[in-house]
């Protein structure tokens, strides 16, 4: 079969791109503004890449259209289309499907399934539950929105006796033609509800609408099946309480799957009996709650949770999850650059008081951070969490905001954490503000779920030349 992927460069779509190449489909795609990481890792695999959403792209004639959900009927300020490709299928009743679907129908079906859904920590703990079941000899596919430095890719068929497949479930909708979650085609039979905050303000007008979402994936779960839900999330409670039909593990304080000790060693508990112990380089209770889940899940296939923890400890994380980029020498201490995919406010918070409690541990206490970010995500740029900034920055000794394309005033949303806050509206003046405040010993966490403008080496760059 031959399918042609709009929006090939997107970290699901590119997982996508890489199963259906290795299932022995030939792969094309396009993309506006082809970028790496996936790009690179498409095309070591042989994908052709086409720059744009041109209609010429019909001459292809593929067996099926493959829609990420990127794509729109948006028409531009002179009424042209913005993706003039996708009106050329529908007005030649081209065939087409979007990306969740085929995955279901072409990859999915007969497998085990086993699925991350939460607003935060996704990408993390289903790399960390894949890595499990490897260590473990199952041999997983998977299909992570990241590239977990332990596998060096984001997607694979896998093999095993057990068929599995691990996933990260967004609840973000399917394509413009179907606004479905998701999450709602993998079918799990092993489901996690890692957390739920209200996010993608864009598709989503409050809470509950996503509650719904989530109670969507619940439904599908079947009765020989297991929810993993985190017990100290109110929302993940009114989720269950609109039925539930699965066996439930519930983690975190007042679940039966409970942590005792520091963020980077602690015994696992279940019903109050140590049943593992996880000593690893990871930091920061949000880690601490998706090994948690993990290892919930990988007992729900057979992988016992001492195994399961032991191989915890080898786990190397993603990339861009608190990943150093680069450290510059000075005398009283080097400074050191880190890419950090947060952008939700509860998501840069959560690192910010990662980094700060591995420091005080590691007798580092009193050395600053120093976090910059940029509010990309759809959200963000609505302005809807605006207010939550200084709360989610309440950790960090300065803030420096790209306010770049945004309709809202950062610098008044910002204005409660006083001088510890800067905004710049172009990379360049945040990259000099920085370099300006900068002092040995100095942590740099660059916080988007983008490229950032690639600020990290012009930070690193600035910061060499500045010795």
């Amino acid at each position: 079969m031959h399918i042609h992927i709009l929006g090939i460069c997107g970290t699901f779509m590119g997982g996508l791109a890489a199963l259906a190449r290795e299932a022995g489909h030939r792969v094309t795609g396009c993309d506006a503004g082809v970028y790496p990481p996936m790009s690179d890792q498409l095309r070591a695999l042989g994908i052709e890449l086409i720059e744009g959403f041109g209609a010429d792209q019909m001459a292809l004639q593929p067996d099926v259209f493959v829609i990420g959900n990127v794509v729109s009927r948006v028409r531009l300020a002179n009424e042209r289309p913005k993706f003039p490709l996708m009106e050329a299928i529908l007005d030649a009743g081209a065939p087409y499907t979007s990306g969740p679907q085929w995955l279901a129908e072409q990859v999915l079906q007969g497998r085990h399934v086993l699925a991350v859904a939460g607003t935060h920590g996704k990408t993390t703990t289903t790399s960390m539950l894949a890595w499990i079941l490897e260590r473990a000899g199952r041999s997983p596919g998977f299909l992570v929105g990241g590239v977990p430095l332990d596998f060096g890719v984001s997607a694979r068929l896998g093999g095993g006796t057990q068929k599995l497949f691990v996933i990260e479930a967004d609840e973000y909708d399917t394509a413009f033609f179907d606004k479905r979650s998701k999450f709602v085609h993998y079918r799990p039979r092993t489901a996690i509800l890692n957390n739920l905050e209200y996010d993608h303000a864009d598709i989503f007008d409050d809470l509950a609408a996503i509650e719904r979402q989530f109670h969507h994936l619940v439904r599908t779960v079947p009765a020989s099946g297991r929810v993993v839900l985190n017990a100290t999330e109110d929302s993940l409670q009114r989720v269950l309480a609109q039925g539930c039909w699965s066996e439930l593990a519930r983690f975190g304080a007042g679940g039966e799957w409970q942590a005792q000790g520091t963020h980077d060693a602690f015994d696992v508990l279940r019903q109050g009996e140590a049943v593992g112990r996880v000593a690893w380089a990871l930091s920061g209770l949000h880690n601490q709650m998706n090994a948690l889940a993990a290892i919930a899940a990988a007992e729900h296939v057979g992988v016992a949770p001492a195994e399961a923890a032991a191989a915890l400890a080898g786990f190397r994380n993603v990339r861009r999850r608190m990943e150093v980029r680069g450290t510059v020498e000075r005398s009283g201490g080097p400074i050191t650059v880190y890419d950090d995919f947060a952008h939700h406010p509860t998501a840069i918070r959560t690192t910010i008081e990662g980094l700060r409690s591995k420091l005080d541990a590691g007798g580092h206490r009193g050395e600053r951070i120093l976090a910059a970010f940029e509010p990309r995500s759809n959200t963000m740029k609505l302005g809807t969490m605006a207010a939550q900034l200084p709360w989610s920055l309440e950790q960090a000794d300065l803030a420096f905001c790209h306010s770049g394309g945004l309709d809202w005033d950062a610098a008044a949303a910002l204005a409660p954490m006083g001088g510890r806050a800067r905004v710049a509206g172009g990379i360049e003046t945040l990259v000099g503000q920085i370099v300006a405040a900068v002092q040995p010993g100095d942590h740099i966490v660059c916080m988007s779920n983008g490229g950032f403008g690639g600020v990290h080496e012009k930070l690193l760059s600035a910061l060499r030349a500045a010795q």
